[in-house]
Order: structure tokens, then C-alpha cells, then sequence
């Protein structure tokens, strides 16, 4: 799966951070995965992807805190 681009989020004002998200994730393409930047966990960002789309997104975590998280979020061809 290849990384199109970094999507830092840190300075975005919190109840704009998911629209952005899911806006770039919508612009995927399949097989391709973008790395989301964040001063928290995540987690439950991951529990609204699961239950919006379920079998059709990856998610791995390449840094996990204390102070920034990195997760590269998939489009699966699912």
C-alpha cells in the first residue's frame, strides 16, 4: 500500500480535525493510505471508521505518543 501524503492535524480546531480526515480519506484511492498526525490517540477515530467502514480501511500505528501519533490509514479494494 503506498503513503500519499502526511495529514498533520495538530493545529486544526478539534471539531474540524474528523471532517478533514474523512475528506481525505474519501479522496483515496484504493490501495492507497495517507499518515495522519495527532497530539492524542486516535482511538476514537478508528472505532468511527470501523463502524462507516468496516473491511474497507487499514490503520497501523508508526508512532504512538507520548506527544505525537502517527497512523497510516488505508482504502483497502474491498
Amino acid at each position: 500500500m503506498s503513503q500519499n501524503r502526511e495529514l498533520d492535524v495538530r493545529e486544526l480546531i478539534p471539531r474540524e480535525r474528523h471532517t478533514q480526515i474523512f475528506e481525505t480519506y474519501s479522496a483515496l484511492e484504493p490501495e492507497t493510505a495517507f499518515v495522519l498526525v495527532n497530539d492524542h490517540d486516535p482511538k476514537p477515530l478508528y472505532y468511527q471508521f470501523q463502524a462507516e467502514h468496516t473491511g474497507e480501511f487499514s490503520w497501523e500505528y508508526l508512532e504512538e505518543g507520548p506527544e505525537v501519533w502517527r497512523v497510516r490509514i488505508g482504502r483497502t479494494s474491498a
